[in-house]
Parts: C-alpha cells; sequence; structure tokens
C-alpha cells in the first residue's frame, strides 16, 4: 500500500503516543441509509478506504455501532493488515435497534460487550483509542460519567485499550473523566454556526488534548448559510471547503474526520482543507455564530 508524500493540511497532532494527521477520515458514511446496513456499493467503499491512507491519512474514526459491524468490517477488508501509522479511533456508549435508533447502553457489561466486539470486528488486540458516548441525538446531556470512564479505564488498565477520550459531552463530564484517567480528545459537535465549545477548545489546546468537531456544517440557519456561501463564492470554493480550513485554523489541536463514500468527494475535502483564508475572510466567518 503506497502512501503519498504530499503533505496533507493542518499538519499533524500528538495524539496520546501516536503522532496523527490533523485532517482524518469519518468512517460513518460508509454504512447504508441511516447508517444501517451495508453500503450499495462495497467496492466504492473499500476504495475510499484505501485512497484515505494512500492520501497519507494516519486518524481514521469508526465505531462498532455503525452498521452496526459494517464501517469495522469494512476497514478490516480494505486495510488490515494495518500500516504501523495508522491510528484507529472508535465509540462505544449506544447500540443499534432494528428500527435504526441508537439505544444508550452505557452499564459497565455492556461497554466491555462494545470493546469486544470492536477488537473482533477490527482484527486487533488493542484498540488504539476508545471513546465514551454520552448524551443523545439532540446533544449532551447532563449526568455522572464516572462508572462508565472508570469501566474504560479498567479494560485499559488489562491492555485492550491504549487511549481513551470522550464524545458528545458537557464540560463538567470531560473534567470527571480526567479526573478518572488521561482523556486525550474530546468529540464534540462544533463549527461555524455552533461556537458553545470555545472556550472548552481553548482549554484543551493549553492542556494538549486534541478537540475532534463532528458536522462541520450541520445545524446552519439560512442566514448563516448565505453567510458561509458569500465567503465560498469569493473564494470560488465550496461551503465545506471553508467550512474544514476555518477549523483547522481555529486551533491547531483540532483535528478533523470528515465523513464520504466517494473517493471524488474525499479527495475535494483534502484540497479544501488546505484553501488560505485571509484575515478578512476569517474575521467574516467568525462572525456567524456570534
Amino acid at each position: 500500500m503506497s502512501t503519498s508524500s504530499t503533505p496533507l493540511p493542518g499538519g499533524t497532532w500528538t495524539l496520546g503516543d501516536s503522532t496523527v494527521t490533523r485532517f482524518g477520515y469519518g468512517a460513518m458514511q460508509l454504512a447504508g441509509p441511516w447508517v444501517m446496513g451495508p453500503p450499495a456499493d462495497r467496492d466504492g467503499a473499500l476504495a475510499v478506504l484505501r485512497e484515505a491512507v494512500d492520501r497519507g491519512i494516519t486518524h481514521i474514526d469508526t465505531s462498532d455501532a455503525y452498521g452496526p459491524r459494517i464501517t469495522n468490517e469494512l476497514i478490516r477488508e480494505a486495510l488490515h493488515p494495518y500500516p504501523e501509522s495508522l491510528f484507529i479511533a472508535t465509540k462505544v456508549g449506544a447500540t443499534r435497534d432494528a428500527q435504526g435508533n441508537w439505544p444508550t447502553a452505557r452499564r459497565p457489561e455492556d461497554l466491555r460487550k462494545q470493546v469486544h466486539e470492536n477488537l473482533e470486528s477490527l482484527g486487533v488486540e488493542t484498540l488504539d483509542l476508545v471513546n465514551m458516548r454520552m448524551g443523545d441525538a439532540q446533544g449532551p446531556r447532563p449526568g455522572s460519567i464516572a462508572e462508565a470512564f472508570e469501566t474504560l479505564a479498567g479494560l485499559r488498565r488489562e491492555g485492550l485499550i491504549r487511549h481513551l477520550g470522550v464524545s458528545n459531552v458537557t464540560e463538567e463530564q470531560v473534567a470527571e473523566a480526567r479526573a478518572v484517567a488521561p482523556v486525550v480528545c474530546v468529540q464534540n459537535l462544533y463549527n461555524l454556526a455552533h461556537r458553545h465549545d470555545d472556550d472548552l477548545v481553548d482549554r484543551l489546546a493549553a492542556d494538549g488534548i486534541a478537540y475532534v468537531p463532528f458536522f462541520p456544517l450541520g445545524g446552519f440557519t439560512p442566514l448563516q448559510s448565505a453567510a458561509l456561501s458569500r465567503v465560498a463564492e469569493r473564494l470560488e470554493a465550496t461551503p465545506m471547503s471553508v467550512a474544514l480550513a476555518w477549523l483547522l485554523r481555529r486551533s491547531p489541536n483540532i483535528l478533523l474526520i470528515p465523513g464520504t463514500s466517494s473517493v471524488a468527494h474525499l479527495r475535494e475535502n483534502i484540497a479544501g482543507a488546505g484553501l488560505a483564508l485571509s484575515e478578512e475572510d476569517v474575521a467574516e466567518l467568525d462572525g456567524i455564530g456570534r
């Protein structure tokens, strides 16, 4: 498997004990509609994963709940045996039901089962990173993360997990998790229109902890979308390109995991994230979510 020598936008970040590209890849869209079942184009899905690694991406985000099992099995088929540089992050805390819902599964026995399922479907003896997913589809919810995170910390001590992170969490839950075990990343909804984690991003950066935003174009109002489109048109770029470039510029600890099931779209995202934004562009974009 060849690897491109062309640097990816954003450079690298030290995630735990590994150096990863700040431009990563999120595998959720490789599953079927509503993240259920197999992809319509299995060969195309495998090609996207191989292209990501060939382009030099070393950070892939997944979950055994995607499909379920589908994305992990695709990753294994496409990339195993894995390159030494590849860092695969997964998450636990929710399962899937027959209707495609995401029921929570955070009891100690649930989490142990999910960790072992991820180990099996990815074909590894140790998971690089497990994110503890909290909240629900509407976002973070108050409540203690301690028992769940203690369970994952125990599995880390057993050697089944290398690093721990948290996903869809409040600031209080981040602090509570860090009191239990080291946290290497926080994964939350964050983009130009949703800046509620601004202070958290900066505090994590100061502590050397990565922040991994999901839904780079999620939740925009029509007015906010129009403002983004104006900047994109001026730069002769797509709104997604501008949104990704802004995130990389926002803070050095931000790691991107845009997803796609298309090789062409993957290449477009990589090129777009490297877009050069002027101070004027950034000032205008900063006004979208404030």
